[in-house]
């Protein structure tokens, strides 16, 4: 885990004990709870650490992108929601560096969200909240449409697809900031009307490769400059069925 501290310490952020602590803990409980449910296919403590943690925590390295993390100027936390978090990246490697952030983890799967409140409760993070819940359902919901700062999805999707998922969470002025691999330019393009169509404004995408490795990360920012339509998201499987 002292990689993680390198890593980051050459662009600038400390990493505490406690900090590598909690990380290690969290590495500990997905390989554990990964023994009964679907968290992760990928199990190799060295391998875990790089594509996941320091992948989750890649934006921090990023002078353009770390200060979508930061605090606003009046001190009051960033809110930030992880859609579709799955085992909980990169909600909760950014939480635990950024301990700061407001956090909202929204999954699909009920068996995921208790596990990511054992986590929560393991770790001693504040300030953080698992939630059982659609993307669609988050999104037209009164208690989460366009109530964050930044929402942030690691999911393997079409960014057509991401957009209406994630741009609906996020309040005018924020950012959905989605991460990607591989080339991405065509898949830019063919986004650009949906995210429009939802308010936003796909930004220059920020290129990272992670830190001892030769992986080449894409990190999309996507600007919410006018409030989503109502009619968005869509049903439960009609975004997936008939993208934007």
């Amino acid at each position: 885990m002292e990689r993680i501290r390198t890593c980051l310490a050459a662009a600038g952020i400390p990493v505490s004990d406690t900090q590598l602590a909690q990380l290690t803990t969290y590495y500990e409980m997905v390989i554990e709870r990964n023994k009964v449910m679907n968290l992760t296919a990928i199990t190799e403590r060295e391998e875990f650490i790089v594509k996941h943690l320091i992948d989750s925590l890649a934006p921090l390295l990023s002078e353009e992108l770390c200060p979508l993390f930061r605090d606003r100027a009046d001190g009051t936390a960033i809110r930030l929601i992880d859609v579709g978090t799955g085992a909980g990246f990169p909600g909760i490697p950014l939480k635990i560096l950024c301990p700061k952030l407001s956090v909202t983890l929204l999954d699909s799967l009920q068996k995921r969200v208790n596990f990511l409140q054992e986590v929560i409760t393991a770790l001693k993070l504040s300030d953080i909240r698992a939630v059982h819940m659609r993307a669609e359902e988050g999104g037209q919901s009164p208690a989460h449409r366009e109530k964050y700062d930044l929402a942030v999805s690691r999911a393997v999707a079409n960014l057509s697809l991401l957009a209406e998922y994630d741009l609906p969470f996020v309040k005018k002025g924020g950012t959905f900031l989605a991460y990607k691999s591989g080339e991405v330019e065509e898949e830019m393009a063919s986004a650009e009307r949906a995210i429009r169509i939802l308010g936003g404004l796909l930004e220059r995408p920020v290129y990272i490769t992670l830190p001892d490795s030769d992986i080449r990360r894409a990190f999309l920012p996507i600007r919410k400059e006018k409030p989503t339509p109502k009619a968005y998201p869509r049903k439960a499987g009609t975004a997936k069925k008939d993208p934007l």
